[in-house]
C-alpha cells in the first residue's frame, strides 16, 4: 500500500509564518496579501507562482520589494518558518513503513520553506518527497496526484492519501484515491490502521 501525507497541517503544525513577516516589515496582513497578489489574478500571486516552482525565493522577494517599495534581501518565508512535528503522527509514520508500506510525503510547498524542512529532517520520515515547488503543480489539480501515481508505479486503488484541507481530499479522492480528512492524530491511526492493519 502506497500512504500519501501532506505535510503542512498533517505531520506538521502549519506554522504560518505570516504574522511574524509582517512584523519584521512593519506591514498589515492586508498589505502583505496584497503585495503577494493574493484575491487577484493566478498569474500575479507570488505565493500560487512560488507554489508551482514557476519563481523561487529570490524572486518572489524581488518582486515582492517592487510592490511593496520595501528593499527586502533577506528570505523571511525561510528564516521565519518554525515548523514542529507532531510525535503521533510521526509515530504512525513509522509503524506504517515498518509494515511493509511505502509511505511518502505530498506536499503543496515553496522553496523557502521546502529547505527549511529538509534542514530539519523533517522529509527523512518518509520514503519519498513529492513537493509542489519541484514538481510544477499544486494540489488540488488533479495532476499532483498523477505525478505521484506514475513515480510509485501504483494504481490509485492502491494508495491512501492525508490531507487537512476538504478541497484537496475531495480532488484525490475523484481519482480514485482513498482519502482520509486530517482531524487528529488518534483519528487519523484509527481510520488508517482500521482498514489496512
Amino acid at each position: 500500500m502506497l500512504y500519501i501525507f501532506d505535510m503542512g497541517g498533517v505531520v506538521t503544525n502549519d506554522a504560518n509564518p505570516r504574522p511574524r513577516i509582517c512584523s519584521v516589515l512593519g506591514l498589515s496582513e492586508a498589505d502583505y496579501l496584497r503585495y503577494c497578489g493574493r484575491g487577484g489574478r493566478k498569474e500575479d500571486d507570488l505565493l500560487l507562482l512560488a507554489g508551482d516552482g514557476k519563481i523561487g525565493a529570490k524572486e518572489f522577494w524581488k518582486e515582492f520589494s517592487r510592490r511593496s517599495g520595501l528593499d527586502i534581501k533577506t528570505d523571511w518565508l525561510h528564516w521565519l518558518f518554525h515548523p514542529v512535528v507532531d510525535e503521533e503522527v510521526r509515530s504512525l509514520i513509522q509503524e506504517l513503513r515498518a509494515g511493509g508500506n511505502r509511505v511518502v510525503c505530498g506536499t503543496n510547498t515553496i522553496e523557502s520553506h521546502y529547505q527549511n524542512h529538509i534542514e530539519h529532517g523533517d522529509y527523512a520520515l518518509f520514503d519519498q518527497t513529492y513537493a509542489s515547488c519541484l514538481m510544477g503543480v499544486s494540489k488540488p489539480d488533479p495532476d499532483f496526484w498523477r505525478i505521484i501515481l506514475t513515480a510509485e508505479g501504483v494504481e490509485a486503488k492502491d494508495a491512501v492519501f492525508t490531507d487537512d484541507r476538504q478541497e484537496n481530499v475531495d480532488a484525490a479522492a475523484s481519482l480514485g484515491i482513498r482519502s482520509v480528512l486530517f482531524r487528529s492524530a488518534a483519528g487519523l491511526r484509527a481510520e488508517l490502521l482500521s482498514a489496512h492493519p
